[in-house]
């Protein structure tokens, strides 16, 4: 079995995809795998990190709003087109997978002149143009949510799949006690974590260094609540020196770290994530069973995010806060309400739990491996 896996290189896209290899991997130890990723920093790092053959593949996105910007973009394409026929013929692959971003479109599109069997995996509920496009040459699309079927024109290419989450999500949110321990919480603590995402997010940031001022050391008077708080700033923000005062004034309660590449044992070790609303977080959150506070990103095409954390907050398991609508003082009254109702925290965990799809990389999985 060979199979070549395009992919932009943002974990959004990413992780979905190393997810499906790993159970490529766990079904067929032999199998060969090849990721065509972009040679941007993150995605190319994540890839290497997990072990896997990585080539490079880099092109440009359309400019909606500025037309004359795309006559680069078209050229990438073309360039893009010829450098994925060359790879398509050297590695023959069996199947081909796009799980989206500007790179999969040229892949997919030449592994159809090909006649090589191509898939592609859309996480949001309002799919990406890229995905979009490449529905034409795929044979089958895997979607993320029911809701996100309708946005695809020939329906009997979709299979409603769920995401792909990396097993580690499960087995850490299943040793949770010892999760927190690892990260110095103590005992009946209310944990909180800020996530803005691989890149981070300077909103969250600075709600987090409000909130954290706030209620470190167990301040909260209303609640009694102990809190610990730990804070991914993101590999893109140069934030993490802000948080110097705090981390002097909060000592062991808080953590701070730019990324982590054990994301899964963070959200074991919560109470309560406070994210922005990538597919893949909120499908993440799901598999670990997590109550969340999503703020999703105003700055992503179609307002996507917003409809990802939809999903969870009308299933009782997300708090859903518009950013414009909000602000810091909001967002650590919420939390206090939440570290003061033990109850509602534990059922929207169970709820977000319920949501989940854990077969998504079988489903995939089962499709590529014609089982």
């Amino acid at each position: 079995m060979r199979l070549l896996i395009a992919s932009s290189s943002t974990g959004g896209h990413i992780y979905p995809a190393l997810a499906i290899a790993e159970e490529v991997k766990r079904r067929e130890p032999d199998a060969e795998l090849l990721f065509v990723t972009a040679s941007w920093e993150i995605g190319r790092d994540i890839v290497r990190t997990s072990g896997h053959r990585q080539v490079f593949l880099d092109v440009s996105g359309f400019d909606r709003r500025n037309p004359f910007n795309n006559i680069k973009a078209l050229r990438d394409f073309v360039r893009a087109s010829r450098e994925a026929r060359a790879l398509l013929q050297d590695f023959e692959p069996d199947v081909v997978l796009g799980t989206g971003g500007h790179i999969a479109g040229p892949v997919i599109r030449e592994a159809k002149r090909a006649g090589i069997r191509a898939m592609i995996q859309e996480q949001n509920v309002i799919p990406g143009m890229a995905n979009r496009l490449a529905e034409r040459y795929a044979d089958k699309v895997f979607v993320g949510f029911s809701e996100t079927a309708g946005n695809f024109k020939n329906q009997g290419k979709v299979i409603v799949s769920g995401n792909p989450v990396r097993a580690a999500f499960a087995e850490a949110a299943a040793a949770r006690e010892e999760t927190r321990s690892k990260y110095g919480v103590a005992e009946g603590a209310f944990c909180v974590l800020f996530f803005g995402g691989s890149q981070g997010a300077a909103a969250i940031n600075e709600m987090a260094k409000y909130t954290v001022g706030k209620l470190s050391g167990g301040s909260g008077e209303e609640t009694g609540a102990a809190y610990h708080f730990i804070v991914i700033t993101g590999r893109e923000n140069e934030q993490k020196g802000q948080f110097s005062r705090l981390l002097e004034e909060a000592g062991n309660t808080l953590l701070v770290m730019e990324y982590s590449d054990a994301i899964w044992e963070l959200y074991a070790a919560a109470d309560v994530i406070i994210s922005r609303a990538g597919a893949l977080t909120v499908s993440e959150i799901g598999q670990s069973g997590r109550a969340s506070i999503l703020i999703p990103s105003p700055n992503v095409t179609n307002n996507h995010q917003y409809y990802n954390a939809k999903i969870l907050a009308d299933a009782g398991a997300a708090i859903l806060m518009e950013e414009e609508k909000i602000n810091s003082e909001k967002l650590a009254a919420e939390i206090e309400r939440l570290a003061s109702d033990p109850d509602k925290v534990l059922k929207m965990g169970s709820a977000a739990l319920g949501s989940a799809r854990p077969d998504a990389a079988k489903v995939i999985v089962d499709e590529i491996l014609g089982k």
